[in-house]
């Protein structure tokens, strides 16, 4: 399986995005804890659930402090969807 970086899906874009087992991984700086972004995170995430494709998000900060988790939590979001 491979991710593609900026993928394109209807009027969005995702961070990253395996198509074979539709999942996107979104990284989230600090712009997206605004009211407004809040409220297109939750459209955008409604529109790709609608479509069968998972969505995980993670922060910056969940990035740069701890990336070994967010390694192991796609990790097993991957077997989880695989079915393994």
């Amino acid at each position: 399986m491979n991710f593609s970086r900026q993928y394109r899906i209807g009027n969005y874009i995702l961070d990253f995005y395996a198509p074979s087992i539709r999942l996107a991984i979104e990284i989230d700086g600090g712009q997206h804890y605004e009211d407004r972004a809040i409220a297109y995170d939750r459209e955008r995430t409604e529109f790709l659930t609608e479509r069968g494709i998972t969505v995980l998000r993670f922060t910056n900060t969940d990035i740069d402090k701890d990336l070994f988790g967010v390694t192991e939590e796609i990790k097993r979001e991957i077997r989880r969807i695989q079915g393994g």
